[in-house]
């Protein structure tokens, strides 16, 4: 009698092969799970009286933020003199987005985005009274790169193999893109995907340099966007869950998109303003 086609054939399934010698399974990375989406907050206020300036501040934001467009220059808003309940609230409103950044310069700036794409709380470092709003896709100082020249080319040292060909290719983009400026694409280089030793890498971080910049991004798991000595020229590294390296870049580019707020980003979070503003009234 034939076998039934219904049952599957033998050597197939669970428990049909020989485990491993040592008992080790199969392991999978994690990767990037999770994105933040946008919740709008209202603090809890019994008296919309009380926060008026709060509420009016708010209202103030989001119109300026409406009137920025693409390709302008950031938008400055600065907050007034807040009695303390007041500073809370409109702090709370805009609660804490996605991107932090740093720039280390004198005076150093942290950025932090708040929950409306685009809208940037910037402040000095060491000066809690100076802080200020910014609307843009990142904020500004970030393009001020000061007379820091970048370092020549290190030297190879023993273990660098693809180092100075990477290096060769980078700087060939960096001054194509001075040439042809905004027609100019980014360029990313996957030192993932490319073969290397861990000398080219330092190689790589010699010849590059260090830029002022570092922004941190929580969208997909973790993202690390590094400036080097070349105004044009970022590392960026991301991460997943477990905080293992899971791509590791080079990008030529004015910024990496990554870091960005897109222009329609920008214009709803003028609206959003304006929706929690009226909501708190």
């Amino acid at each position: 009698m034939a076998r039934s086609f219904i049952l599957p054939p033998t050597g197939f399934g669970p428990g049909s092969q020989p485990e491993e010698e040592d008992g080790l399974e199969l392991d999978y990375m994690v990767m990037p799970s999770g994105m933040r989406t946008f919740e709008p907050h209202f603090p809890k206020v019994d008296d919309p009286s009380e926060i008026l300036m709060a509420i009016n501040a708010l209202h103030r934001l989001g119109d300026l933020a409406s009137s920025w467009t693409e390709g302008s220059a950031n938008l400055r808003f600065d907050p007034p003199d807040f009695d303390d309940r007041n500073a809370k609230v409109f702090a709370d409103a805009l609660g804490e987005g996605e991107i932090a950044a740093r720039i280390d310069r004198m005076p150093g700036i942290e950025a932090q985005e708040s929950v409306f794409a685009g809208v940037w709380r910037i402040r000095e470092i060491g000066n809690r009274k100076g802080e200020y709003l910014e609307i843009g896709p990142v904020p500004g100082a970030v393009f001020d790169h000061g007379d820091a020249a970048p370092p020549p080319p290190a030297a190879p040292s023993p273990g660098v193999v693809n180092g100075p060909f990477l290096l060769t290719e980078i700087l060939q983009h960096v001054r194509a893109r001075r040439e042809n400026g905004e027609r100019a694409a980014p360029h990313i280089v996957s030192l993932t995907l490319m073969p290397h030793t861990p000398e080219d890498l330092d190689y790589l971080a010699v010849s590059l340099g260090t830029g002022p910049t570092t922004f941190l991004s929580r969208g997909y798991g973790n993202c690390r966007i590094e400036a080097t000595a070349y105004p044009t020229v970022w590392r960026v590294r991301y991460y997943n869950s477990q905080d293992a390296l899971i791509l590791d870049t080079i990008e030529v580019s004015d910024i990496p998109e990554v870091a960005c707020a897109a222009p329609e980003d920008i214009r709803d979070s003028a609206m959003r303003l304006a929706e929690v503003a009226e909501a708190m009234s």
